[in-house]
């Protein structure tokens, strides 16, 4: 049995155009880095930080080197993601966020406190 927490979520990418366009994302839990969350985008992007970064970000701005979080209205969430090729905006609707973050609560308090990971790109 994998003890990794993988949620799909669909999220909005937001651009100049007139509507955002909606796009699948995979948020990844591994208890062997317990204080780091994974968000795969399509195309295999896969950004890195960390958990409690998500966790402040839906209650007020904030930010850590590449990663910006902020909520958005009662029920949304907008992730800010930059790197040399450019930035991506994501805007979620907060009930997979919570869900998935619920579920990794658990684990990570089982878990020794590390230090907090900076925001990497894979």
């Amino acid at each position: 049995m994998s003890l990794v927490i993988q949620e799909h979520a669909r999220a909005r990418l937001i651009t100049d155009g007139p509507d955002p366009r909606p796009v699948p994302v995979e948020l990844r839990y591994d208890p062997e880095q317990p204080q780091t969350v994974h968000v795969r985008l399509p195309g295999g992007a896969d950004w890195a930080f960390g958990l409690d970064l998500l966790e402040r970000g839906l209650r007020s701005p904030a930010t850590r080197d590449d990663v910006r979080i902020w909520p958005c209205g009662r029920a949304q969430l907008v992730v800010e993601l930059h790197s040399p090729d450019g930035v991506a905006v994501l805007q979620f609707d907060n009930a997979p966020l919570i869900r998935f973050l619920s579920r990794t609560r658990a684990k990570a308090a089982k878990r020794r406190p590390a230090a907090a990971p900076t925001a990497t790109r894979a």
